[in-house]
């Protein structure tokens, strides 16, 4: 199950926040304005970290919810007199 592709829109406010850092430290390193296809270079490689690091916290959840959920006790046998009632249809 693949995740669709993140939106700049889908992100929190201190995930943009940390793109346009990202964004200005590019800028920096190349001291003048970046191109657009500079620009969308940088935000796509931010954008698959964090596509990778919400798959993989949705992964642990997926295990963790599979851990925990109830499983039957294989010890156990079913006992057709223990579930029915003993006054029969009324």
């Amino acid at each position: 199950m693949a995740l669709t592709r993140l939106t700049q829109k889908e992100m929190t406010e201190s995930e943009q926040r940390e793109l346009k850092t990202l964004l200005d430290r590019a800028r920096i390193a190349y001291g003048r304005p970046l191109s657009n296809a500079e620009a969308n270079h940088v935000k796509k490689e931010y954008i698959d970290k964090l596509m990778a690091q919400r798959e993989a916290a949705a992964k642990k959840a997926r295990q963790m919810k599979k851990q925990q959920a109830c499983k039957p006790d294989e010890n156990a046998t079913f006992s057709w007199s223990a579930n029915t009632s003993t006054r029969g249809k009324r």
